[in-house]
């Protein structure tokens, strides 16, 4: 009996550190976060910085954003057809095509590539900065790494995603004007006219965009804080590249669900 107390007590003593542990850490990143927010004026005085990791961070990802923008625009134009055409409604895939990229697929794929790609070049650079002590050095030359290295990098990528997705959007849009237009034969100026007096600059657009800034700052956030937070050893920075892409990819997709159950009430 004694002995089943003693394992009962042990178990909860672990569970109770576990949840102190995990307590501790939210706490750290939810400080670490304002932190990033409040360095915005800072950090943007030193455009320079940006504009490099920007560099990094966006063009290196625009040529997979935009092919796959694409080729979701030729699956979008090939599917959308086939079901309007069902109800004699073939020239509103312009339409379907342009609301589904604006408003859900152009954020929430964009951010799911922008984790894979861009995600965990941050999250390997900034580890391997911390294996080889680069850190380190530099708290002891009175250095702030968090301003020096993670704010750059961070707002980079909260500047870099919205136009990633704008291009990933706009791709898709040309994909689905390329399949329903070119090679199905949809008339071209039905196509156009009913993105135009369909699409909402406010209601879908800026949703749209609302949508890939948190998406950013998401992604970018839990990428410079994997980095930060990984263990100076490569089998540590591997690890935390692959935390990356699975917390951000869970973070994308449940923000987008209460994100579009907001805007659909609202």
């Amino acid at each position: 009996m004694k002995i089943l107390n003693q394992n009962h007590r042990e178990k909860l003593e672990n569970l109770g550190f576990a949840t102190r542990s995990k307590l501790v850490d939210i706490g750290y990143g939810a400080r670490l976060f304002f932190r990033l927010l409040f360095s915005v004026i800072p950090t943007f005085r030193r455009f320079s910085l940006v504009r490099d990791q920007m560099h990094f961070v966006g063009n290196y990802s625009l040529a997979i954003i935009a092919i796959s923008g694409l080729f979701v625009g030729f699956v979008f134009g090939l599917q959308g057809y086939y079901t309007l055409q069902r109800y004699g409604s073939a020239e509103a895939l312009g339409l379907l095509v342009t609301l589904s990229l604006v408003r859900e697929l152009g954020p929430v794929v964009t951010a799911l590539l922008f984790a894979g790609r861009a995600g965990t070049s941050l999250t390997a650079e900034i580890g391997l900065m911390k294996a080889g002590e680069q850190i380190s050095v530099m708290e002891m030359m009175a250095v702030d790494p968090i301003q020096r290295i993670l704010a750059p990098r961070f707002w980079a990528g909260v500047v870099a995603m919205p136009l990633l997705a704008a291009v990933f959007s706009a791709m898709g849009v040309i994909g689905g004007w390329v399949v329903g237009v070119v090679l199905i034969g949809v008339d071209g100026g039905a196509f156009w006219s009913q993105v135009q007096g369909g699409v909402d600059v406010w209601q879908d657009v800026g949703n749209g965009i609302l949508k890939s800034v948190v998406f950013g700052l998401t992604v970018s956030f839990i990428a410079v804080f994997q980095g930060f937070e990984a263990q100076a050893t490569p089998e540590g920075v591997a690890s935390a590249t692959t935390r990356t892409v699975v917390s951000a990819s869970l973070a994308v997709l449940g923000l987008d669900i209460i994100l579009t159950a907001m805007m659909f009430t609202i």
